[in-house]
């Protein structure tokens, strides 16, 4: 299976559903980050992530539009679309958080 930059992973923990982005993909590492928690990230490989229990979300990229510090927004990437756009097969805005309809299956 092929990751790619953009694209968001959920996984089930014992208390909440957890989603995460995919910040940077390269040859066996996988760099993920927190949506809820912007300065949690890890490396993992794709093998891992897969047999971890990760599932794909969304391949729309997830893009937090409220930034909290001047810091967060200088070293945030620049988005390649903008935030606004609407995606009609995800029903969402690019700005707007994934639907948690994963978390049904594990309750």
């Amino acid at each position: 299976m092929q990751i790619q930059t953009g694209e968001i992973y959920g996984k089930q923990t014992a208390a909440k559903f957890v989603m995460y982005n995919v910040l940077k993909v390269s040859k066996s590492v996988v760099t993920l980050q927190n949506i809820d928690n912007p300065l949690s990230l890890f490396e993992t490989t794709a093998q891992k992530l897969l047999s971890s229990g990760y599932i794909r979300i969304s391949q729309t990229p997830y893009i937090d539009l409220v930034s909290t510090t001047p810091k967060k927004r200088k070293a945030a990437k620049k988005p390649t679309r903008c935030p606004l756009t609407y995606d009609f097969l995800e029903a969402r805005a690019d700005s707007e958080r994934p639907a948690q309809i994963l978390t049904d299956l594990f309750n």
